[in-house]
Parts: C-alpha cells; structure tokens; sequence
C-alpha cells in the first residue's frame, strides 16, 4: 500500500482525514482515488497549480514516476500571495 498524506486544509474536505492507503503502480493513480482529488486536480486532470507533491521527500514534477508498497506520498499546497 502507498501512503498519501494532505495538508489539513485538504483533509477538512476529506472528513478530517489526512492520511489514506492506496493500491497505486504511479504517483497520478494514487492522487486520483483520493475523496479529494477535486481539490487536486483540475477538470482535464491536470495538477493544481498550487500543489507540490513529494515521493520519500523529493519534490517530483513526473506523476507517472512509479511507486511502491514502501512509498510515502506527501501533497503540500503552496502559499501564493502578495
């Protein structure tokens, strides 16, 4: 299983959930079963701009990069503003 992890502000839509375990083979496949995968993605299944996702701690750009049962997911909203 692949553990997804979100920021609390995603796990308020989820329920207060804020960890889940998926059965994933890519980064993009684990996102998508999450309840939240709206607040995610966009209509064409595109990331979020405002998303930043980690694998093991290395920010990764490549969602089809694989993952395993040993994975950590982690989605960080950035901050925008000015």
């Amino acid at each position: 299983m692949v553990v997804v992890l979100v920021p609390s502000l995603v796990a308020r839509e989820a329920g207060g959930q804020s960890r889940f375990e998926v059965e994933a083979s890519t980064v993009r496949d684990a996102l998508l079963q999450l309840p939240v995968r709206d607040l995610i993605f966009d209509e064409r299944e595109r990331l979020r701009p405002l998303v930043n996702v980690y694998v093991n701690r290395a920010q990764v750009d490549d969602l089809g990069g694989v993952v395993g049962a040993d994975d950590e997911i982690r989605l960080v909203a950035a901050i925008a503003g000015g």
